[in-house]
Formats: structure tokens, sequence, C-alpha cells
């Protein structure tokens, strides 16, 4: 029997419902009043103690419920394990299996945590999540209707596209990205130069192809991915031996930078990174001795951290005055980044709005299955 965690919520949920949680950390949930049950974190569920694990856990929170639940809330991807399992214990149950989107689930876990009232402006930043259109979503900016009709919501921005040259393999090997980015500025040449001394001529001329013609290079608005890109073109981060490496190097090298020279000021506030990953190229040549290489990395890693705080925080308000809400809820695993999250709060509330991120649940995946069960009991409990 899986042991369950019991956490408390400001107010009731809308009605029971059991939520299977993510792909990547995953865990579950039942929703019952007040009571959040937890299962364990089972881990990636691409691995099949995990989804065995997970199957074990939706087991003991069924039979922890008080009563029937009214919904089995699952991602929105057609092909996870926690999507058919779903859908098999909703059939058996005779409830209905209710997809949530999974940037939607991280601003709604706040909602839930927080008891927040009226409608809220989301900004939800991870490496990836199936969106509406199909394509893969991560980089959002979101408004979402009030607690009790959270299941109402809208995309209202995001972070512009980015290839990834041969798809899952782009987020191991940031490398990719940055050169992704270099092909769409029309500085394909650097690719060789920067990268076919560390990865082979061969990877690199394969990689160029992809590029050329499109293929094997689905797009993604993926924040995390904008951290690698970054992290590869300032030389940082070539191939990932950990998850977020690239990306905590480059937190690494800003935070140092920054507290070295504490009046360093962003670039233009926009959404779009690629000019300022432009500069970065421009600043981190290859011919580059390593003294002046080091103190181009600090700077280049501090520079698109400012940039994407202002981008975000410029949009959030604007955002923010056009939807009259008064709250902005941070959500997704790149505000683990101590610099992304305490700048952007600090920039919002200067504005004069209220900043909420996750408290006791994770703002990464493994507390993704808050959300979805209360979106999945808001949309049960508004079908009419």
């Amino acid at each position: 029997m899986a042991e369950l965690r019991l956490h408390r919520l400001p107010q009731p949920a809308p009605t029971r419902v059991l939520a299977l949680g993510a792909y990547l950390k995953n865990s579950a949930v039942l929703l019952q009043g007040d009571a959040c049950w937890w299962s364990p974190v089972h881990g990636d569920l691409g691995e099949p103690g995990a989804c065995e694990a997970l199957e074990t856990s939706a087991q003991a929170l069924l039979a922890q419920a008080d009563g029937p639940v009214a919904a089995v809330a699952h991602d929105l991807h057609p092909d996870f394990h926690s999507t058919r399992l779903a859908q098999r214990l909703a059939g058996e149950l005779g409830v209905p299996a209710v997809p949530v989107q999974h940037h939607h689930a991280h601003i709604a876990v706040v909602q839930a945590e927080q008891a927040i009232d009226g409608p809220v402006i989301g900004l939800a930043l991870d490496g990836v999540g199936l969106g509406t259109d199909g394509l893969a979503w991560g980089g959002e900016l979101l408004w979402l209707a009030d607690r009790p009709r959270a299941q109402r919501w809208q995309r209202l921005a995001h972070l512009p596209m980015i290839a990834l040259p041969g798809g899952d393999v782009a987020a191991r090997e940031p490398w990719r990205l940055a050169a992704a980015v270099l092909h769409s500025l029309g500085r394909a040449d650097e690719i060789a130069p920067r990268f076919a001394s560390q990865v082979g001529e061969g990877a690199v001329n394969l990689l160029r192809q992809m590029l050329d013609r499109g293929l094997n290079c689905p797009p993604s608005t993926g924040a995390g991915r904008w951290f690698d890109a970054a992290a590869g073109l300032l030389g940082l981060s070539v191939k990932q031996q950990h998850e977020a490496e690239a990306a905590m190097a480059l937190e690494q090298a800003a935070t140092a930078y920054l507290a070295a020279h504490p009046g360093l000021q962003g670039a233009w506030p926009s959404l779009d990174l690629r000019p300022l990953l432009a500069e970065l190229a421009d600043e981190t040549a290859p011919h580059l001795d390593e003294a002046a290489r080091r103190d181009a990395q600090g700077r280049g890693a501090a520079m698109f951290h400012l940039a994407l705080v202002a981008g975000l925080a410029h949009a959030a308000i604007r955002a923010a005055a056009a939807q009259g809400a008064t709250t902005v809820v941070l959500g997704g695993g790149c505000f683990f980044n101590r610099i992304l999250k305490t700048r952007l709060s600090a920039a919002l509330q200067a504005a004069g709005l209220t900043v909420a991120a996750p408290r006791d649940v994770s703002c990464g995946d493994a507390g993704l299955a808050l959300g979805q069960a209360w979106i999945a009991g808001c949309t049960v409990m508004n079908k009419d």
C-alpha cells in the first residue's frame, strides 16, 4: 500500500476528484473537501517502475476516498501512461476522465493552495507541456478566471518558438538549442566554428542539414529550452549529464556576476529573446582568451536573466491591466531559479500587483496534480 500524505487546503474543493499528475516527477492526488491526499513522488513515467507505482497509488487514493469520486483528471497528452490509466479508471468508475492542459494546471495549483479570489494572470515557465494546439509549450502567459470557475482560461502570450533539433535529445544537449538560435538569426555558418571541436563535425553537419530542411526540429516555447540555448551559446554547457544542469550553470554564473556588478541594467522589455542572444553570440566569439571568455559568460548569463525578467514583468503588468486582475501567479519548474523568482516578483510588486507562488506544494511537476484536480472539479461542477 502506498504511503499517503495529507495536505489541508484553506477552502474546500468543488468536488471529490482523483488526479494522476505529470509525466515527469509524477505524483497523484485525491482532493475531497479541504483534504488533499498526496501519493509519494513516483518519478518519471518513462520508467516501468514509476508506472506501476502510480497504479498502486491510484488504488490507495481511491480507497482513502469517503465516497465516489466525481472525475479522474489527467494531462492533455494522449499517450502518457497517466492518461491511459485515468481513462481506464474513469470507465470502471463510471465518471468522466477530464484532460487538463499542463500550464493551466501549474497556475491552478496556487489558486487552490492559497484560495486566491478573483481572476489571475499566470506565468507558467518550464521545459515542456503539450499545448491545446498540439505544440510543445513552456513559456506561457495565461489568464484564469476566479477560483470557483478555474476551468475557464486563455493563453494571452508566450515566449518565441525555438526549434528542437533532434526532438527530445535537444533538451539534453544545449549546443543544439544554441545552434537553432544561430540558425534562426541567419548565422548558421557560425555553428561549426563554435561546436565542431566539442561534438564532432559529423554531428554539426547533420544538425545543420536538419535545421536547413526543417527535419525533426519540432518548435517549442519552453522557457527551459531558452535557458539551455543561452547556456550553450555562452559555452557553459554543451551536453548535460543531469537534468537542469545547463540552467543551474547559467544561474550560478549570473549570480556571481550580479553580485560583483549590482548596478547592471537589463535589456528592453520584450518576450522576444533572440536579439539578446544575438548580442551574446557577438560577445562570446570562440577566439576570446580565457579571462575575457569567463567575463563574457558571467555578463551574458546575467543579461539573459535580466532580459527575461524585464520581458515577463512588462507582459504580465500589461495583461493584468487589460484583464482587470490584481494577482500574478508564478508556476513551473523554472521558478526554482532564485534570480528569476526574486527579481520578477519585485518588478511585479513595484507595479502594485500581488505575487503568489506555491508554498507547501512544489512549483514543478511534482505538485501539478493539485492543479489538475482543482480544474477537473470546477469542470464537473460548472458543466451546465
